[in-house]
């Protein structure tokens, strides 16, 4: 289903649509990745963790990868025993472990610290591991870079190198890469964790070579085949990966009404009915998103800008062929992932109606209600209970 299909189908927005072709497609190429080098693919669940979408992965994936105990419990819900569901995170809490071993198969400890707390706690019940800091900072902005100067992710490749004993660890989890459309960080890191670590890595069950990569979109996928063969081969090891947004981001798309339009000191300002908050990355990297009306050359440049009374609530200054109106429909591409699960209700604007887009159609899979809305910020009694019959909105 075309995006001009989707629009003109479209009941109301905002709304997040996600294309069902391009998400399986996504996941049979990994499927071809995972037949030709022997690795386990692990959805990451953090860059959307919609249930639909889960179920649509599931018979593709060797499991999930989670970052937090409601995202465990959310993944064994889809996924039961013996299923593999991976985690690792700097913020392990005390009152979570027992549950977190409960949900979990494998747990990789962002810190030495945690695993020498925690680990002793789990008692065998599940693969436990270290995140490692290769030291190899390939990326240009900071904010990505788990390898920047007093990084909280991992624990530093010389002190993993000078532990005496491993004993208790059974894999590693590294991830130093960002929507990387080659393999050449991959192959870097790999090669300065066998010259740092050598033949300990023999005593390993597992490595998680984590995910950053957009694995769709790289022509020559012999690297990535041959690392993993050879970790395999020298080590023993299994070998792992978990894509989010290489599962996700080309297969969601943000889709919008024009509410107002007007000038404002000699350019257009064309107001829509969803927001930067619907989006934040937008906002917090100031990215500019792909947008599907978008003609480069056309003579009508517009300022899109979101709904809220944020005066950086913008999404920026696209150029049309034709005058934006009001009523027009636009659609923000490749937004799948990192969007809906950042989205807020900010000036209490609703979330984004969710959709599925397929050969049968459209389906809605989700609303967001007025209920939903008030009953996140009701405290207690502050509201009477026969509120929501006088002043209920669903949207």
């Amino acid at each position: 289903m075309n995006l001009r299909a989707i629009k003109a189908a479209l009941p109301s927005s905002p709304a997040f649509v996600i294309d069902r072709d391009a998400l399986l497609a996504n996941l049979l190429a990994l499927a071809e990745l995972k037949k030709h080098s022997g690795v386990r693919v692990l959805y990451s669940i953090k860059s959307l963790p919609l249930s639909r979408v889960l179920q649509e992965a599931k018979p593709y994936v060797d499991g999930f990868s989670v970052s937090s105990l409601f995202e465990a419990r959310l993944a064994r819900e889809v996924l039961p025993k013996p299923g593999g569901i991976h985690l690792t995170t700097p913020g392990l809490r005390p009152d979570e472990i027992e549950a977190l071993g409960a949900h979990c198969t494998h747990i990789g400890f962002n810190s030495l610290s945690q695993f020498r707390r925690f680990a002793p706690v789990l008692d065998g019940k599940v693969s436990t591991g270290l995140r490692v800091n290769p030291k190899l900072s390939r990326l240009n902005d900071v904010r990505f870079d788990p390898c920047r100067r007093h990084s909280k992710l991992g624990v530093p490749i010389e002190d993993l190198a000078s532990l005496e004993s491993w004993q208790g660890i059974a894999g590693l989890h590294l991830h130093n890469s960002f929507s990387a459309t080659g393999y050449t960080t991959l192959t870097e890191t790999l090669q300065k964790i066998e010259d740092c670590l050598g033949d300990r890595l023999e005593q390993l069950e597992w490595i998680n070579l984590g995910g950053g990569y957009l694995y769709g979109g790289i022509a020559d996928q012999r690297p990535f085949i041959d690392a993993v063969r050879r970790l395999r081969s020298r080590y023993g090891v299994s070998a792992y990966i978990e894509p989010g947004k290489a599962v996700v981001g080309n297969a969601g798309h943000l889709i919008a009404t024009v509410l107002d339009v007007f000038e404002s000191d000699g350019k257009t300002v064309a107001v829509l009915d969803t927001s930067v908050n619907h989006h934040p990355e937008v906002f917090e990297y100031q990215r500019r998103p792909d947008l599907a009306e978008a003609a480069p050359n056309g003579g009508y440049p517009a300022i899109l800008a979101g709904c809220t009374c944020l005066a950086g609530d913008l999404f920026g200054e696209y150029r049309f062929a034709a005058p934006l109106a009001i009523g027009d429909k636009v659609v923000f591409k490749h937004v799948g992932a990192y969007s809906l699960i950042k989205a807020n209700r900010f000036n209490g604007c609703n979330l984004p109606d969710i959709y599925i887009a397929g050969n049968d159609g459209l389906e809605c899979v989700k609303q967001f209600s007025y209920e939903e809305f008030r009953n996140q910020w009701r405290c207690g009694r502050d509201l009477p209970e026969d509120a929501k019959k006088d002043a209920a909105v669903t949207v």
